[in-house]
């Protein structure tokens, strides 16, 4: 299944002024990589497929338009499925791409930090 051009573009748009924005196609849509981590997905299965934090998962799904996101019968608490009701505005879907790359930077950050942590053991 083809992804949405329209949600795409309007994605696109939205971190034009960004730097360091990729598109890749995978996981059966068009993913927006901000510095080397996936913020969101124009979905192959429709909507939008955005980064969050793990500890914001609950609380994301109470927010209208949005569900579990699922690969293969997996939950991926890192991310929701929002339907195209929850970014209909710009400013929805700026919200919501806003909180991906926000994600992903700190997604991006925490790797840094678990290897340094794990060359401090080997040291000691």
């Amino acid at each position: 299944m083809a992804y949405d051009e329209r949600t795409a573009q309007r994605v696109r748009d939205v971190l034009s002024g960004r730097r360091g924005v990729v598109e890749k196609k995978l996981m059966g849509g068009l993913c927006f990589m901000v510095e080397g981590a996936m913020c969101c997905a124009a979905s192959g299965r429709g909507g939008l497929l955005v980064r969050i934090d793990p500890a914001a998962h609950a609380r994301m799904l109470g927010e209208p338009h949005t569900q579990a996101a699922d690969m293969r019968g997996r939950m991926m608490t890192g991310f929701v499925r929002v339907a195209p009701e929850g970014y209909a505005t710009a400013a929805a879907l700026r919200k919501w791409v806003e909180r991906g790359t926000a994600a992903a930077q700190q997604a991006k950050q925490k790797p840094k930090k678990a290897k340094a942590a794990r060359r401090s053991k080997r040291r000691s």
